[in-house]
């Protein structure tokens, strides 16, 4: 089975078949032999970890240009937490293109920030800001899960380093909307199977983390952490067939 994991940063899959594809800063440094050696001075601990650990299925590719596979020979096309990070006309696109290469049959799996969770979250908070005040403190951090990450100017994880680091981040890899990290749209159950509908995809389902129609999908690893856990909480699983 042919499994393309777009936009996949570090949450990859090392499992036959699977081709991990992004084309983002870190994994161009990675994929340069001499780059890669200057990493140290960009990351640390658990960052620099992670990037090391990284497996060898990985394509280094910019998917603005398209999906770098023949039409109609692709399984399964997967992507979590990337198509809120495009406009939506480029959405469209992306949807379409994704259905261009999967075969008649395969499945295209989306995870996306559930929007209709983040709204309930921040309506019942206002509710109980409304019987106990000092939960007003607290409520900047519930609209914060609706715009922040539109609104962000800086990378969140450039924000968390010290002055020296952070600055040279902010020159070496660009603020957050260079990097791609701001949202563009939002989706929730209705909006998404409704767009994947009208881009011609049938049999629109909704699934949960470790839930799907791809066979023996939760060994993947990509919607679970190393202990089964859920790896996004607060994430819409939408699954479309070609």
């Amino acid at each position: 089975m042919k499994i393309l994991n777009l936009g996949c940063g570090v949450k990859t899959s090392d499992k036959i078949g699977v081709t991990n594809i992004d084309w983002s800063i870190y994994l161009r440094l990675k994929n340069k032999k001499m780059l890669s050696s200057f990493l140290p001075l960009f990351f640390r601990g658990e960052r620099l970890n992670r990037f090391r650990s990284l497996p060898d299925n990985i394509m280094v590719y910019n998917l603005a240009k398209g999906i770098p596979f023949s039409s109609d020979s692709i399984d399964v096309v997967y992507h979590s937490h990337m198509l809120e990070h495009l406009d939506r006309d480029v959405a469209e696109k992306f949807l379409i293109e994704v259905k261009r290469v999967l075969k008649v049959g395969g499945i295209h799996r989306i995870v996306v920030p559930n929007l209709e969770e983040i709204c309930s979250a921040y309506v019942d908070h206002i509710a109980l800001c409304e019987i106990n005040p000092d939960e007003h403190k607290k409520h900047d951090s519930y609209i914060a899960s609706m715009i922040e990450q539109s609104v962000r100017k800086e990378s969140f994880g450039t924000s968390q380093q010290k002055p020296l680091r952070r600055f040279l981040e902010k020159i070496v890899l660009g603020d957050s909307r260079r990097r791609g990290e701001n949202h563009q749209w939002m989706y929730d159950r209705i909006n998404l199977k409704e767009k994947l509908i009208c881009c011609g995809y049938k049999e629109v389902f909704e699934q949960k983390y470790n839930s799907s129609q791809i066979p023996n999908w939760n060994e993947y690893g990509l919607d679970n952490d190393s202990d089964g856990n859920q790896y996004k909480p607060g994430s819409l699983y939408i699954e479309a067939r070609k």
